[in-house]
């Protein structure tokens, strides 16, 4: 049966097709409809863990246990895992073991645009790059067999443009693997230093092994063209290489990048006059064929940041440029910003009435950054805003104490924020932590998470109190309060500031985009009443704006939360 699908969702059907058992993940952007499509199948256990490293491990002891096993992340997701995923490659696996990792060159919705192909090769595990829908579901079907005959956990590893993009598939029928029932191998899977420097020398013979099949495996194939130009790449870039060159080029399309063949390469290269590596981000094909004494053009040419695309492509080989319609006028500029209703606006607003110094972390809350609050002034990794603010504070002193605060989201929080907040309890700055629970994972798209009490499929499942939590952890003050609400949001900040110990606000609203939530009616402008001053202005609500000289308020986006009227003196915003 032929059907259009998502790449995402074509991976999670090969998932399906090769008798997948256990899946546990979590969300990030690219990779997130992977495990949202797996779940779908109710032959498959899916969950969303509290951060990848949890996930990774979940999957390993499914593995271990004999049921095939997956976890997807998106590239820095892989960051945080890379501590199981580093020594499963030592131990090996039982039943098969894959890892979804996708990649976002162009930053899309990411703080950097690393290349996750170095942890493939750091790791000495190997990495499948398809470049379509039909090769995302037919590589995850093939990287279960390539994870059961080389004893390896095995990477898969997707971008945004081929996770989020639709191409014909054909579906198959799910198969049953045979069991693998667990044995007790001490030696294999305990990796103590005496049992893990015997492993290492296994894990070398391995990839010899796997170089070997890179070779001739059915991922990497030649289609001959013209010998003019030959073009070494994988992904994405294959598409566009086509687009531009058609059968003017003859092209290696390499669908297994790590490891990297060495007689395939060196072959096609003594059939074409020019070789050039056409691949985002670093240059590990092209150096890999350098390593190899070729002669190769790549990033001398083209970039090493961004997504590539067919015109530039064509521009810095000297191709034609294809032709394309325009869409006429340039589309008018569209800065992101929260939503209207967003439960986190009033609290930064807060904020950035205040003067704070705000140490940030990674949501769509990120989004306070941005001007006109302008409330935000670090935003580095999942939970760093809660170590760094130890720091901070350590650093300062009573400088900073009473006008830092850090903030983190409800799903962050228990991604990595509780090892941070333990940090603070047990060495004892006096920082404050801001926990903004809007009781969903909002940025990719509203997922649930261990605070919510509802699982993947959205049953009842287990629920982390917050406030008990923070008091369990050591903190005497926690206190609660309503965003919407900016007189207790003033006097929360304030007081705790002020206070000679550490202590947690817990910004409590649900995101206004959730579909339990009712709204009230929109609010509206008495324009006899408004004077112009732009007091409302400061929230950089979507739904507020100003014409000819009054404010304007824009029913189909108010969500009536009621933040701005709490902001106008002259009582010119009313429901």
């Amino acid at each position: 049966m032929k059907e259009l699908m998502l790449g995402n969702k074509a991976l999670a059907r090969g998932l399906y097709e090769a008798g997948c058992g256990v899946v546990s993940s979590y969300p990030g952007t690219p990779s997130t409809e992977v495990t949202e499509e797996a779940a779908k199948y109710d032959e498959i256990y899916c969950e969303w863990a509290p951060n990848e490293k949890v996930a990774m491990e979940v999957a390993f002891g499914a593995s271990l246990a004999g049921t095939r096993s997956f976890c997807g992340m998106k590239h820095v997701g892989l960051n945080v895992a890379a501590d199981p995923l580093f020594t499963c490659s030592y131990t090996g696996v039982n039943a098969g073991m894959v890892i979804c990792v996708a990649d976002d060159a162009g930053m899309h919705s990411s703080q950097n645009e690393q290349d996750s192909r170095h942890h493939a090769i750091a790791a000495k595990v190997p990495m499948l790059e398809p470049s379509d829908s039909a090769e995302a579901l037919e590589f995850a079907k093939k990287a279960y067999e390539l994870s059961e005959r080389f004893d390896t956990p095995v990477i898969i590893k997707m971008c945004t443009r081929i996770a989020h993009s639709q191409s014909v598939v054909e579906t198959g029928e799910r198969v049953m693997p045979e069991p693998k029932p667990y044995e007790k191998n001490i030696a294999k899977y305990v990796m103590m230093p005496g049992f893990a420097i015997r492993r290492h020398p296994i894990v070398e013979e391995r990839t010899r092994k796997l170089t070997e099949y890179a070779e001739n495996c059915e991922f990497n194939r030649v289609e001959m063209g013209g010998t003019a130009l030959g073009i070494i790449t994988s992904s994405t870039s294959y598409q566009y290489a086509k687009e531009v060159f058609g059968d003017g080029a003859s092209i290696l399309k390499l669908g297994m990048v790590n490891p990297l063949p060495v007689k395939l390469i060196k072959d096609f290269a003594a059939k074409v006059e020019k070789l050039v590596v056409i691949e985002e981000l670093d240059p590990i094909i092209e150096n890999h064929c350098r390593q190899l004494g070729l002669e190769v053009s790549g990033k001398d040419v083209l970039p090493v940041c961004g997504e590539f695309f067919p015109n530039m492509i064509a521009e810095k080989l000297g191709a034609e440029v294809p032709a394309y319609g325009t869409i006429g006028e340039p589309l008018p500029g569209r800065p992101p910003v929260m939503c209207a209703g967003c439960p986190h606006r009033g609290l930064f607003y807060t904020l950035s009435k205040n003067k704070c110094t705000v140490l940030g972390d990674i949501g769509c809350y990120t989004l306070g950054a941005t001007a006109p609050l302008s409330a935000m002034e670090m935003t580095l990794c999942m939970g760093a805003s809660v170590s760094a603010i130890h720091g901070f504070n350590k650093a300062l002193g009573a400088e900073s104490e009473k006008k830092t605060v850090a903030v983190i989201g409800d799903s962050t929080f228990m991604h990595s924020g509780m090892t941070g907040l333990a940090n603070i309890a047990y060495n004892q700055s006096n920082s404050t932590v801001i926990i903004l629970d809007n009781s969903i994972t909002g940025m990719t798209g509203h997922q649930q998470n261990p605070t919510t009490g509802y699982n993947i499929k959205g049953d009842p499942a287990g629920k982390i109190d917050l406030e008990s939590l923070c008091r369990a952890m050591g903190f005497n003050r926690v206190v609660v309060v309503d965003p919407y609400d900016l007189a207790a949001c003033d006097k929360a900040v304030k007081e705790e500031l002020a206070a000679d110990e550490p202590s947690v606000i817990i910004s409590r609203r649900p995101c206004a985009l959730l579909k339990y939530v009712k709204h009230n009616p929109p609010y509206h402008v008495d324009p006899d009443k408004c004077i112009g001053c732009k007091s409302c202005m400061r929230l950089g609500c979507p739904a507020v704006s100003v014409k000819n000289g009054k404010a304007v308020i824009d029913a189909t986006q108010c969500v009536g939360c009621g933040v701005c009227a709490q902001l106008c003196k002259f009582d010119a915003l009313r429901a």
